[in-house]
């Protein structure tokens, strides 16, 4: 059977994510060295060992293309047409403190689109990924189709600093709206791992502000969720990556229109 430039690295992408996850499940619950980024920002040793894993997979496979780690910065050059976005271990505060919410994240970006993506949880072996086109889960060397569902009113808010549409837009103030405790149950687990529970119907939508452009946070996870036929745009209602930035990604357009509404609420008051 013949196998697509996408398809084949698509698997790669997969690949890459489960050698991530292996080390961050080996290595969950030992003392890990902590090594500190920015302000309430850091890196343990886990993080590090991961994203070595990661890139060796990659590197290995693809050695002309141009790779953008979370811990090890750029590699290639600054235009590559090719452009890894590895991300290998989402949620570290979480991880740091024995708790089993995190995701390693791997992204091709060609050009401006993300045509291949993965993501691992390294905790219940469950690989979410997209080839561009379909949306699937692997689980037991198992493909299913991913199918995003609103039916769980459940929405996960990013909470997480920093805020460039502040004051005028503040995800935490969307937590006391009365048409969102109407409407929806809000979760908050700080790991991008919630942004594929939205393709797999695990979540009703997923809602960050920043700048997501290139980001080894939300591509592979973004990517997925659009192959899988969510709603994804930027807090103000426009494309991924333009205007205000930030994101919300929806189940269905039922649940993005309202929660764009809300959104919008806030910024009119707060001007």
């Amino acid at each position: 059977m013949l196998i697509t430039n996408t398809e084949s690295d698509a698997r790669l992408a997969v690949t890459a994510a489960q050698a991530g996850a292996a080390v961050v499940r080996d290595m969950y619950g030992t003392t890990l060295a902590r090594y500190e980024k920015s302000a309430g920002d850091f890196a343990t040793a886990a993080d590090l060992a991961a994203e070595k894993a990661v890139l060796g997979v990659l590197r290995a496979a693809r050695p002309d293309d141009a790779v953008t780690g979370e811990e090890s910065g750029h590699t290639g050059a600054d235009g590559a047409e090719r452009r890894w976005l590895v991300d290998p271990l989402c949620g570290t505060l979480n991880y740091a403190v024995h708790t089993m919410l995190v995701a390693v994240n791997v992204a091709l970006r060609v050009g401006p689109r993300i045509t291949a993506a993965a993501v691992a949880d390294p905790f219940t072996g469950e690989v979410f990924w997209t080839d561009g086109e379909r949306a699937r889960l692997r689980r037991g060397g198992v493909d299913e189709a991913l199918t995003p569902s609103p039916g769980s009113r459940l929405v996960d808010v990013n909470l997480d600093p920093p805020f460039p549409n502040a004051p005028g837009f503040r995800a935490v103030r969307l937590l006391a709206d009365p048409e969102f405790a109407e409407c929806f149950r809000p979760r908050v687990v700080s790991t991008t791992l919630a942004v594929a529970w939205v393709a797999a119907g695990r979540r009703a939508a997923y809602i960050t502000d920043g700048r997501v452009h290139d980001s080894v946070h939300f591509a592979a996870g973004t990517a997925i969720c659009e192959a899988a036929g969510s709603v994804v745009t930027g807090i103000d209602g426009q494309p991924p990556h333009t205007g205000a930035g930030g994101l919300i990604v929806a189940a269905d357009q039922r649940t993005h229109a309202t929660l764009l509404d809300m959104v919008e609420r806030q910024v009119r008051a707060g001007r």
